[in-house]
Order: C-alpha cells, then structure tokens, then sequence
C-alpha cells in the first residue's frame, strides 16, 4: 500500500485550474459522478466543461480498455470553453480501463491516479498479476498511483459497491476540492428522489464517508477559486440546450428516430412538451420522422427533426423534397463517427459536406453550426425563423462533445420575439401563386392549406410557380436560380466572421467551426503570448459561407484550416484529400488554404492545435 499522510497536515494548494476524471466499468455511476462534480462546481461559480467517456457497446466486456466509461471534468476559476488536455487527478475502479485513457493521451507525467486496491487481494491470481503489472507500467510512465479501499469503504454502506461506488468516491474528489457538500447533496437527492428516500439516505451516506475518508487519508488538497457570474447561469449539456432552444422557439412538433447521441433532446421533449401542448412524435424510423415533419410543415407548421450521421443519410430524400417544396423545417444533426455506423458513442465533424451536397441535384439550403452550449440553445431560435423566412430547411450542425458535454450559460430569459407567430389564415390572394419568387431574392409567401384559396400543389418534380410540373428548360432554369438566391440574398443579412486575436493580420489564420472553438482559441491565446502573431475565426453558417472571408484571408500570410474529420498529409501530392471544410474554402475563395485534421474520436486539445500550429508554421517558413 501506498503511504498515506493525514490530510489535515498539507495546506491547500490554490490552482486556476485542474482536470478531474472518473473513470469505471460500464454501469459502476462513473459517470454520474462526473456529472455531479460539473455541476456542483458550477452552482460554486467556476467555469466547467465536461466529456463523457462512454464504451460504443452497450454490455461491453468488465475489466477491458473496450468498456471503459465515465466523465472528464475541467473546472475552472474563470470561462471555462474546452476538455483541456491532460489530467491532474482520476479516479478509477481498475486498472484495465485506465488503460483507454492512457491511449488517448488523456494522462501526464505526474497524473495523480486514485486507484480501488481490491485487485490486489482478489482470489484469482491472474487478475492480481494483471493489476500489478499495470500499476508497475503507469508508474513508469509517469504517474502518481495513489490506493484507495474504495470498494471495502463502499461495502460498509451498501451491499452492492458497484451501486455505490461512484457516489462515495464523488465525496472524496468533494474534500480533495473543498466542493459544497449542501449542493452534492442536493443533486443526488434530485438524482434518487423518484426511486426511493431510502435510495437517497444510503446515497447521502456514501458521499459524506468519502469525504470523511479523503479527510482523514489524503494529502491532496486544492482550492479553484470560483468567480460568480454577474447573472444567473444553468448548467445544461448541448442536447438540453437545443431543447429548451425548441420550446423557446416556439416549436410545436418534433418527429424524430432514436439515435445516439441525439437521442436525450427527445427524452427532455417528451417529458416537457406535453405540458406546453406540443407533439413529440417517435416514428418507426427515420424516412418515416422526416416525412411526418414535412407534412407537419405543410400544414403550416415549423417542425424539427433531430438525428445523427446514419440516420441523415437515410433523411436525404425526404431532404430534398422539402428543398424542392420549399416547405420550412429545422434539422438537428448531433454528429459522430462515421462512416456507417461509425463510433456511435463518438465525436466527429463528418457530415459537413453530406448536410451541403447529399441531396440529388441542386439543393441549396441553410446549414449553421454551433460552437457553444449558449450557441447551441439560441442558433435553434434563429433556425427556425431562417426556416419559415427562406422557405428551406435549415440544418443546425452539433456534435456529441456539445451534446454530451456541461457547461454553464446565462440563465436565457424569454423574449416574445422568440416564438413563432400564429399561422395566418386570412384569405390568400387567388391572383398570388405560391411560388411567387421574387427575382432579386428568390423570396415568396408561404400558403397554408386551411386559408380560403391556400390550397396549392406539392411535387417533388421540377415546377412552375404555381406547382405544375415543369416540362420547360426555361421554368426549370428559373426555380433553380429562384432557390439559389434565397441563399445569396441570407449572405448579403450576415456580418463577416469576427477574429480572435489580431484584426489587422499577421502570418497565419486558423479556420474552424463547431465544438473545436474553445481549444482553437486557448491554443491561438497561449501562442500569442510567446509571440507568435497567429489569429483565428469561427465559422457559424457553413451555407451561406459568411461574407468578407477572402479580405480576411488577404491580410495573412497563411490560412489553416482545423477540424475534426479525415483528411490526407501534404505527403500525398496530387491525390491529397483536404478535410471538408478547407475543401469548401478553396473551392469558394480560390485562395491555397491548408488542412490540419485529426479523428481521436475524443475532442481535439489546445496542446494538439498548438502543436499543430507550430508545425505549419515552421513548415512555411522553410
């Protein structure tokens, strides 16, 4: 056993920062855990941000780097917007699952480890050879292994630690912490209240003995001064967000499949939605969720559908119809690894290029894409009414490092201006077809079948401005220029990107878009400060692409687009791939854009961008 120091004999460090990870068998809470940490945190008034750690099974094998599971907390005394890189403190249940976390680079020299010391004891040999070979290899690698009875300490409380586990070492990282015992309490007694009070009582239990425990064994202990923002803040992951961004919005319906990692916003709608007198409508399957959305829209609704990248793929020809009916709709794509099915239960930015070009033929749409968990709540609001004004569907582009992540946002208050307006069923004019584009926008009036004279035709086939089946060159040409100028006519409504770092330029620009913001940023910030002039710009409408971006690329030496889907190394010449947004870029700017992408499958780190960076510069100053 490791020497142990009473803990009250240590002052407490104060940090700006730290990076705390629960890590267990699937099914052991560690990520509850987690997710309890963030958000006590938070309501203490530090910045977090937090990443689940989930296995892509859903029973995957116990004591395996496959099943790990848990929560990566970063929690800091300020804004906190990115995982960060490497760990200062885990927590695990075995060692066989810290193992994916030293895979994917997620530990330092010098990671304390709080490791469950039952594998040292048990009666089969070949486990105890295994937990001792491991610890023997991490401490060679640089960590700080630490033992813990974890599993001895839980049984005293409950009969099954494995249904205990996560809570008692959640009040040991609370003493480690110095975290607010009275708000741990109150999130699992909000967490348990609905099974059982005496669920709750075992479970109180069980904090207040690891923290006890920590008090009187540790010699760990850390203060992260907590800066209250000026208004009140919730404490949402991406997919809460983008719900309450639905209701927000005044949006009435949602038909939707069950996909991971989309799936929790039609669990908060369902249970939410009821009560507002909306419809969340579960289909047999994706074809059939979008195609009860756009009838939905037909009748004068704004509807939403939600999925991820498979159940995209199988949307694009009911996509296409609703381009081609100009029928307004809002579509939420959670995305994740891919292609196929992918790495269900992982991050990726894949389907920027199927959400612009997957349709047959010309389809031009609205595709935006959040970068925040704030963004992620009113970008839906925006969608909606780009939807309803543009006649188009508009594709709201998240990720599962959004929608699984924690965060704290501003406390949104409700806006009238927010909601959709009730349908109008005055009269519609006999003399107005329903496809009246106008010829500078592209722009027409929206008819609802329950006006007087609303009712018109709805083909998937090239039509006139009536909807009758167009079977002239010169009406085809014409709706296809009519559909392309909504887009051109949004571009000229939206203000160019704004730069993070210097306006005036310097030697190289960073472009990028979603989740990988908050890294980007810090990266580019730390870079700064050692002197090196590099800048950066998130894109938030993928199409239309933002004005002004070729003045912005003129004023640097060089552009760096970064992201987080696959793209070839400079290495493969005439046959390089780029990755998908810098594809978009060149095409658009005509300007020699380069490419650094990675596919972890976990979000991308400052460390990763910074280096990244540094490469290229080094390369293009050779």
């Amino acid at each position: 056993m490791a020497e142990q120091t009473a803990y009250g004999a240590k002052p407490r460090q104060t940090v700006s920062q730290h990076i705390v990870e629960f890590v267990s068998d699937a099914g052991e809470g560690a990520q509850t855990a987690g997710q309890c940490l963030g958000t006590v945190s938070a309501k203490m008034g530090n910045g977090i941000w937090t990443v689940e750690i989930i296995p892509a099974e859903v029973e995957p094998p116990r004591r395996s780097r496959a099943g790990a599971s848990g929560n990566r907390v970063r929690i800091g005394s300020g804004n906190v917007t990115n995982a960060g890189d490497q760990a200062d403190l885990v927590v695990a249940f075995n060692e066989q699952v810290l193992y994916s976390r030293f895979d994917v680079g997620a530990m330092r020299n010098g990671t304390v480890i709080l490791l469950d010391n039952k594998w040292e004891t048990v009666d089969d040999p070949a486990i105890r050879k295994d937990f001792a070979d491991a610890v023997a290899d991490f401490r060679n690698r640089g960590a700080d292994i630490r033992f813990v009875p974890i599993e001895a300490e839980t049984k005293k409380i409950v009969a099954d630690p494995r249904h205990g586990k996560n809570i008692w070492s959640l009040g040991m990282v609370c003493a480690i912490y110095d975290r607010d015992l009275k708000l741990a309490e109150f999130e699992i007694t909000r967490k348990f209240a609905k099974k059982s009070q005496a669920l709750v009582d075992s479970n109180l239990r069980l904090l207040h003995a690891g923290y006890d425990w920590a008090a009187q064994n540790l010699d760990l202990r850390y203060s992260i001064p907590a800066h209250r923002a000026p208004e009140p803040q919730i404490v949402v992951n991406g997919n809460i967000a983008i719900a309450l961004g639905i209701m927000a919005a005044g949006i009435e319906v949602c038909s939707m499949y069950p996909i991971t990692p989309a799936t929790s916003i039609s669990h908060y709608l369902a249970d939410a939605f009821p009560r507002m007198g909306c419809v969340v409508h579960q289909a047999e399957d994706e074809i059939s969720a979008i195609g009860f959305a756009i009838g939905a829209s037909f009748a004068g609704k704004t509807p939403v559908t939600i999925t991820s990248g498979p159940g995209f793929a199988l949307k694009n020809e009911f996509m296409a119809l609703a381009v081609m009916a100009e029928l307004p709709l809002v579509v939420v794509v959670v995305q994740r690894g891919g292609p196929s099915t992918g790495l269900p239960t992982r991050v990726e930015q894949g389907d920027l290029l199927s959400a612009l070009y997957a349709q047959p033929g010309d389809a031009p749409k609205i595709v935006m894409a959040p970068s925040t968990h704030e963004e992620c709540f009113h970008y839906i609001i925006t969608a909606r009414k780009l939807a309803e004004t543009f006649r188009t569907p508009v594709i709201v582009l998240s990720d599962a490092n959004l929608a699984t992540g924690q965060q704290p946002i501003p406390r949104p208050k409700p806006n009238p201006a927010w909601f959709a307006p009730p349908i109008d069923l005055s009269d519609w004019d006999e003399n107005v077809p329903p496809f009246d584009w106008d010829e500078t926008t592209g722009l027409s009036q929206r008819p609802v079948p329950g006006q007087k004279n609303g009712n018109y035709i709805v083909t998937g086939l090239a039509h006139d401005k009536f909807g009758h089946v167009a079977y002239e060159s010169r009406i085809n040409e014409m709706a296809l220029a009519a559909r392309s100028k909504k887009i051109a006519t949004l571009q000229h409504a939206l203000k160019p990107p704004v730069i993070h770092g210097d306006p005036n330029g310097g030697e190289l620009l960073v472009v990028g878009w979603g989740s990988p913001r908050g890294a980007i940023e810090e990266a580019v910030d730390t870079l700064r400060a050692t002197g090196l002039n590099v800048s950066s710009i998130t894109l938030k409408f993928l199409s239309p692409l933002e004005p002004g971006l070729k003045e912005i690329f003129s004023k640097f030496k060089h552009i760096l687009c970064i992201e987080m889907n696959y793209s070839d190394p400079a290495s493969f010449g005439d046959a390089r791939r780029y990755s998908q947004l810098c594809t978009i870029l060149r095409a658009h700017t005509l300007c020699d854009i380069d490419c650094w992408s990675h596919v972890p499958g976990i979000p991308l780190t400052p460390k990763d961008i910074e280096k990244a960076i540094l490469d290229h510069v080094d390369k293009t100053r050779l």
